[in-house]
Parts: C-alpha cells; sequence; structure tokens
C-alpha cells in the first residue's frame, strides 16, 4: 500500500513537472513571437556625464526614424547589428540591446568618458581625450569638466599622439590626474613644451608647477604634496611663483 502511494505521488509529481515545463515553453515561445511593443533605452551616468540623450540613441537605433523598431516582428531584428551602429558613436563605451518577455526592446548604453581636452588656438579644433588615449569631439549636449591640454608651441597635438610609445607617457600622466579627486580639482591646464616636458598651472596658487617628463609620475606628484603641506601654512600661498618638482629628491621654489 505504501508502495502504491508512493508511486501515484511519483507520477502526479512527475505529470505536474511536464505542464509546467510546457507551459514555460509555450509561454516563450509566444512571448518570442512577440512584436516590439515599446524601447526602452537606459544611459548609465555613473560620472553625471550627457554627451549622448535617449533621443539620439533612439534615432541611431532607427536610423532618424526610417527603420521604426516598435511593432517589428523579432525575425526582421538584427541585435547584434543595432549594438554595432550604437557602439559607432563616438561617445559610446559599450552598449547592448535586448528583448524582454513583455515584447519590450532594451537598449542599456555605457558612456565614453573624456579625460582631458585638447584645446587650440582656434576653439573649434578642440578635441577631447578619453582614457585610452582615443580623441573624441566636443559635444553640443554637454561640456565636460576636465583638463586642457595645451601645446605651448609647434603644430599640435596629432589625432594619435597619446596612443603611441611616446605619447602613453603623456597619457598616464593625464590618467593619474583623472583618478586622483584632489589632482582632478587642482590642476587647473597642462602645458606640453616643444621639448617634450609638461607644466601646469592650479586653481589655488599661483604657482606654476614644472613637471619635466611624465615619467616617476607618482613620486613627483607626492613631492608636490609635501610642498603644499609645509610651504603655504607656513610662508603663504604667494610667496613662490615657480615650483619645480622635475629632479630626484629635490624640490625647488623660487
Amino acid at each position: 500500500m505504501e508502495l502504491k502511494r508512493k508511486a501515484n505521488n511519483l507520477i502526479f509529481a512527475t505529470v505536474c513537472l511536464v505542464l509546467l515545463t510546457g507551459l514555460a515553453v509555450f509561454a516563450g515561445v509566444r512571448q518570442a513571437s512577440r512584436p516590439v511593443s515599446n524601447v526602452i533605452v537606459n544611459i548609465s551616468n555613473e560620472f553625471n556625464n550627457y554627451f549622448i540623450s535617449e533621443k539620439e540613441v533612439t534615432a541611431l537605433l532607427t536610423h532618424n526614424g526610417q527603420q521604426p523598431l516598435i511593432g517589428a516582428e523579432p525575425s526582421e531584428l538584427d541585435l547584434k547589428a543595432l549594438e554595432a551602429r550604437l557602439r559607432a558613436h563616438s561617445f559610446v563605451k559599450d552598449a547592448q540591446v535586448y528583448r524582454d518577455l513583455a515584447g519590450n526592446l532594451h537598449a542599456d548604453v555605457r558612456q565614453n568618458r573624456p579625460i582631458a581636452r585638447l584645446t587650440h588656438n582656434d576653439t573649434r579644433l578642440d578635441t577631447y581625450l578619453d582614457m585610452e588615449g582615443q580623441q573624441l569631439p566636443l559635444s553640443p549636449l554637454f561640456t565636460a569638466r576636465v583638463v586642457p591640454v595645451s601645446r605651448v608651441s609647434g603644430p599640435p597635438l596629432q589625432p594619435g599622439f597619446f596612443r603611441d610609445s611616446t605619447g602613453q607617457r603623456y597619457l598616464e600622466f593625464l590618467r593619474y590626474i583623472d583618478e586622483h579627486p584632489f589632482w582632478r580639482a587642482q590642476v587647473a591646464e597642462v602645458f606640453i613644451a616643444p621639448n617634450g616636458k609638461v607644466s601646469f598651472t592650479q586653481q589655488v596658487g599661483d604657482q606654476r608647477v614644472e613637471f619635466g617628463s611624465p615619467d616617476n609620475i607618482s613620486e613627483k606628484f607626492a613631492k608636490l604634496m609635501v610642498f603644499y603641506r609645509q610651504i603655504p601654512p607656513a610662508l603663504g600661498w604667494d610667496t613662490y611663483h615657480r615650483v619645480n618638482v622635475e629632479f630626484k629628491d629635490q624640490i625647488i621654489c623660487e
């Protein structure tokens, strides 16, 4: 009797499992065949950047409305192609496009983020620089608060400068500033001289900091921090107008 009861329970559980599996498959097939009911755009904004708008993402997805997505059948959607279309935008670092069970089409966009602005005499030629050394155009939607970088004299920096073996050192210098909140707030403008040496002005204090070549970056900024902590509190911020941290184990103030 006990054996028969266990067998009946097993048969009942198996039937229920088969029914649930069948319902899930049926629901999945039904949902997968539903046309697109809505397009939902999500733009990550962890750094408070606004370089691309929801309207612009929708325009990219639909080729400016020429290829409407709402009402499109699943067979008409090429999700990888839509992702590639978004990623081709200068200010899109990554994008994912997918459907949910309700028939909505989701576009999740991660924005590219500039760390510096390359300035020119003609501001129309200005560009941004991202973490990988790629130059980005200015945006009509948003102006990033990043450090300006100027060429003291000579030809402007070429698009590939920050990606070659020499320019990578300057990119590391700019990354260091961007990654440290104190220096990101304190460094006002960076200058690259014809001999390759770096200097910068500050938001607080009149001193022009002569950094030298962009090497031993953390050590040089550590020396500059020593200057901030010891000299201005004792003698005032206007005592010196030039601070040189170029040489090992030395801080030269004039």
